[in-house]
């Protein structure tokens, strides 16, 4: 990762009129910003980099954005956000089943860009920059001071949303928590009804955690309450 006080941004867009923009708002703000234009030479410039934050367009030249997420999410911790040319389900669906830490509609002004890319950091900040704490469970060791979740002998990666969604669950584990609390605890903000991402990011705890998509026992849905994590069956 780049040095705090650099807060660097790779920004993988081909529209170069609103790259520009975006670089320069950025820069205004206090961030240095590297730009790429190109979707096959983004994956090697992201992992070499290492910056703070990644802003990654959907559709590029010689590779998409979503195939990009999926590539550097495995050796990148820090946060991606996608921006969609489309107002579907499926197409942000698909980024946050990838990885992706948040996602916005284009066209979006830089200041939202902006807004969206400081409430990153501020959650994985506000994670590092408190007391080390850590919980076990049976095979199931999660770090907060360090960002580790290991099953066993396997070390498993999550995009800093999902780690911190992760940790919300097992903090309170035994309890049920509702979509409305876990959007407050992750967001400040309250759930609107519609938002598919905590069901999404629920989804890819349980399949990186081998729990069953079936008869989940690890991460449980208590229907029309929310999700309750459980104590036991972690081996």
């Amino acid at each position: 990762m780049s040095q705090a006080n650099e807060k660097l941004i790779v920004l993988v867009e081909d529209d170069e009129l609103s790259a520009v923009s975006l670089k320069l708002y950025l820069e205004k703000h206090g961030f240095r910003v590297e730009h790429e234009r190109r979707g096959d030479r983004a994956v090697e410039r992201i992992l070499n980099l290492q910056p703070n934050a990644v802003v990654l367009d959907g559709n590029l030249p010689g590779k998409d954005g979503f195939e990009i997420c999926r590539e550097v999410r495995a050796r990148y911790t820090g946060a991606i956000l996608m921006l969609t040319a489309r107002d579907e389900d499926v197409e942000q669906v698909l980024g946050l089943g990838l990885g992706a830490d948040d996602y916005l509609l284009k066209p979006a002004t830089p200041i939202v860009v902006l807004a969206h890319i400081n409430a990153c950091l501020r959650r994985l900040q506000d994670v590092s920059g408190k007391e080390s704490d850590e919980y076990r469970f049976g095979q199931l060791f999660i770090s907060r001071a360090t960002r580790t979740v290991r099953l066993g002998s396997s070390e498993i990666m999550f995009s800093t949303v999902e780690f911190d969604l992760l940790w919300l669950l097992a903090s309170r584990a035994g309890n049920v928590l509702s979509r409305d609390d876990i959007t407050i605890g992750l967001r400040g903000l309250e759930y609107d009804g519609m938002n598919r991402s905590i069901d999404m990011r629920v989804s890819r705890l349980r399949k990186a955690l081998g729990d069953d998509a079936e008869n989940p026992q690890r991460i449980k849905t208590v229907r029309g309450k929310g999700y309750l994590f459980s104590r036991n069956d972690w081996g």
